[in-house]
């Protein structure tokens, strides 16, 4: 446990210290002030504990070695949800009195207490669930002090049930017993409940509900009934712990299908959600580290690699070599999956690009007509949050989406932030960051900030994540993109609350992002590789090579620019990239043979004009989109139903065995330019030989890692750095990522990669804030003239 103590000598008075203790970090909501009365009580110490807007406070009086024990035991044997960063003791005159109680918890002062991730159910709760003869047999909403509701109910702190949705649950004398026992595991557990007194199941109907959603319902418990629906083809919205699922038989190609029509989700995976890992095995490797991913207390999904012949319909995960798969992490969802006795497809519940639906009238209103049931119950979701996604990457784990079980805890940083700082995020996979002392709070996954109703999502969020940490910002930071909406919502709030505005470019987030979550300041290479981009100087960035640290950079390196034709367009039509990638490589001469320029044959020629007059057409340098335009030239993707497609398709299709690399030349300057055309130029030129798609697609991957390892060496000559950071969506790719590593390990550097946040859009809040507390920390000449590293204004 990484926790800082600090104490003074106790004065002795007839045997006896007393010492007054201030506990901080997520010490509220995991059992931490029973923990403390059990310890006390058995070392045969008085005191007191309580809660307060700073964490817990504690008294303790005994002798030396008794109050010695207790310090030592405090953070030796604390409550497994507990996180402890410092533990401040002051000495007090003993009083002489004897007994050590709970008090009641006090509310005034500045807030700094944290709070606690929502977390799964617990080996205890589980077994009452499963036991017979357990008053909570079977009941939906077993927890304690260990497990269950966090983030997703607390209304404010401190974390008193008061403050949660489960106030409107008066316990009934048998819990209220239990609560007020210290000898309890829920002692003072504030989510605590039973069927007499707790919330209460129940399966509804929708007004769309169609045939198969007037199947299976005659069971008088409503979790088995949605089980039977489920098993009979029927699609099911579940009220989970951050808003609603959507749930179907995982193996029906009926049920999937259906789902996918009626959710407007033609491609992307879904999420399956699987009993155990016996059950997970059945569908996907699963290794030693996926394993403990899976059953870890935070339950992500975790992306595995799919066994041939698992039993899953082709639907759940079309194209694709992996499956994400979950386990349970609610009671409901133990009964649920032990009822239907298979996989279960459990997606979030909304259409696609809207934010989860949490509101039960939301929900009812927004899922009429995909799902044909309501497994319901009457406990209010305060703060919707999406389920966290992972995967492995040098056997450990690496977030895609960092959300439920993660969000709220902040990540500690080494330095500290001298004023308090929002930062509002990117557009794509938002997320937002406040920043106070030497934490960092990002948020919850939100979503594409494309909507008004993701807009009110995180504008909710900002809301609470403030009044929570009672965070008022005095520096507000942004993305330089002038439409993005977390650009707006930043303008707005300066106008309105008078703090300090300062924009960051994209890409020097996404590498700040990387050294922060390493817990470093730089100065490193720090490449840059994702879709888009607002660059310093008006075009679109997106493959980029940058000298940087946390209060600025330079732009070293980057892919060569080409036309990006008809704008925003060619992001969701990857034949267009194809079109001016094949445009700058061959011109006129284009080789015959190509599908996709004969699939798009009436209008090849007037995109080819348009990138080349440059109307509409913005320079780019986006490794996103030399990905879209070779996945168009192999005949894998056209056009995209969401983000990422085109490029998922074409590391999913290439062979991971091959070692082959195309070359690509770099043309000298500062910026150096990587000429990504003759990536193009090759993988077209062994098409043409007939050369195995599947090599074409991996040749093309070990191309674009050996052009990264060849500018981070000119880049180490240009300036003596010897470490590189890697950064940007691109780098989700794991084939893409593991290769380019190996390359610069094997190249003398040390490179630094991303875990504790994603990769992608939804890290970029921490790398803003981080920028804006190192320029805070620095000073007015702390930005050392590097070019476009921020604009403060």
């Amino acid at each position: 446990m990484d926790a800082h103590r600090r104490e003074a000598e106790n004065p002795l008075v007839n045997g006896r210290v007393r010492s007054q203790l201030r506990v901080e970090g997520i010490v509220q909501g995991v059992g931490f002030r029973p923990f403390v009365h059990g310890l006390a009580t058995r070392l045969g110490l008085a005191g007191l504990v309580g809660n307060d807007t700073h964490g817990v406070f504690v008294e303790v009086e005994g002798t030396e070695g008794a109050v010695a024990a207790f310090l030592d035991g405090l953070e030796r044997e604390a409550p497994p949800l507990a996180v402890i960063e410092r533990v401040t003791a002051t000495p007090l005159a003993p009083t002489g009195h004897a007994g050590f109680t709970i008090v009641a918890s006090e509310a005034g002062g500045e807030r700094a207490t944290l709070i606690s991730p929502d977390t799964a159910t617990c080996d205890d709760c589980l077994a009452d669930l499963a036991n017979p003869a357990d008053r909570r047999h079977g009941y939906a909403f077993v927890n304690c002090t260990n497990c269950g509701p966090r983030f997703t109910i607390i209304r404010d702190v401190p974390y008193d049930r008061p403050n949660t949705t489960m106030a409107g649950f008066a316990m009934c004398e048998r819990c209220a017993r239990e609560y007020h026992d210290p000898a309890d595991r829920r002692f003072h557990a504030q989510p605590t409940c039973c069927p007499a007194c707790g919330p209460t199941p129940r399966l509804i109907g929708a007004r769309g509900a169609g045939a198969a959603g007037a199947a299976g319902a005659d069971s008088p418990d409503p979790i088995v009934a949605a089980a039977g629906l489920l098993r009979e083809g029927a699609v099911v919205a579940v009220k989970g712990l951050g808003g609603y699922h959507l749930a179907a038989d995982a193996a029906g190609e009926a049920a999937v299908g259906l789902l996918r029509s009626r959710k407007h989700r033609e491609d992307k995976p879904f999420a399956v959600m699987v009993a155990d890992l016996a059950m997970a095995r059945t569908l996907c490797e699963v290794d030693a580290v996926e394993a403990g991913m899976l059953s870890s207390p935070r339950r992500p999904i975790v992306l595995l690699r799919r066994l041939p012949d698992a039993p899953l319909a082709s639907q759940v995960a079309p194209g694709n070599r992996s499956v994400g798969l979950l386990l349970p992490y609610t009671p409901m969802h133990h009964l649920l999956l032990a009822a239907v006795g298979r996989p279960i497809v459990l997606t979030s519940g909304n259409l696609s690009d809207e934010p989860i639906a949490y509101l039960d009238e939301e929900a009812a209103e927004r899922l009429d007509g995909v799902a044909d049931r309501f497994l319901v119950h009457d406990r209010p979701v305060h703060m919707r949050t999406d389920d966290s996604v992972a995967r492995v990457f040098a056997g450990r784990e690496f977030l895609l989406r960092r959300s439920r079980g993660y969000a709220p805890q902040p990540l500690t940083l080494p330095w500290r932030f001298p004023r308090p700082v929002l930062a509002c995020g990117a557009e794509l996979k938002s997320t937002f960051c406040l920043a106070k002392g030497r934490h960092t709070f990002v948020s919850h996954h939100i979503g594409d900030l494309e909507n008004y109703e993701t807009l009110r999502s995180f504008t909710q969020g900002v809301e609470h994540f403030r009044r929570l940490f009672e965070v008022t910002p005095e520096l507000v930071v942004h993305d330089l993109h002038p439409e993005y909406l977390s650009t707006k919502y930043a303008l707005d709030l300066e106008a309105s609350d008078g703090a300090g505005l300062l924009a960051v470019q994209h890409h020097h987030a996404h590498v700040a992002s990387c050294l922060a979550d390493n817990g470093e300041a730089g100065p490193v290479i720090g490449v840059a590789f994702d879709g888009t981009g607002y660059g310093t100087d008006g075009t679109v960035w997106g493959g980029e090579l940058l000298a940087a640290d946390l209060t600025g950079f330079e732009r070293i390196g980057h892919l060569d620019r080409v036309p990006l034709p008809g704008g925003a367009t060619a992001i969701r039509e990857p034949w267009r990239m194809a079109a001016t990638y094949l445009d700058a490589t061959f011109g006129d001469a284009l080789p015959d043979g190509l599908g996709v320029a004969a699939r798009n044959r009436e209008r090849w020629g007037q995109v080819v004009a348009l990138g080349r007059s440059g109307v509409a057409s913005p320079a780019t340098s986006s490794a996103g989109r030399l990905f879209d335009a070779v996945a168009a030239i192999l005949d894998l993707r056209d056009a995209i139903n969401y983000e990422g497609q085109a490029a998922i398709e074409l590391e999913q299709l290439a062979d991971p065995s091959e070692r082959g690399a195309y070359p690509a030349r770099i043309e000298p300057g500062r910026p150096f330019r990587i000429v990504a055309a003759d990536l193009v130029r090759a993988a077209v030129e062994d098409l043409g030989r007939g050369v195995a798609r599947e090599l074409v697609a991996a040749s093309f991957h070990n191309g674009v890692a050996a052009a990264i390892v060849a500018g981070c060496e000119l880049g180490r000559e240009a300036t003596g750095l010897e470490t590189v950071a890697l950064s940007g969506g691109v780098f989700q790719n794991l084939l893409l990522l593991e290769r380019t590593v190996a390359g610069l390990e094997a190249g003398g550097f040390r490179v630094l990669t991303h875990g504790r946040v994603p990769p992608n859009d939804g890290g970029i809040s921490l790398g803003q804030a981080a920028i804006a507390g190192a320029l805070d920390r620095a000073g007015p000449n702390g930005h050392a003239g590097r070019s476009g590293s921020a604009d403060p204004r």
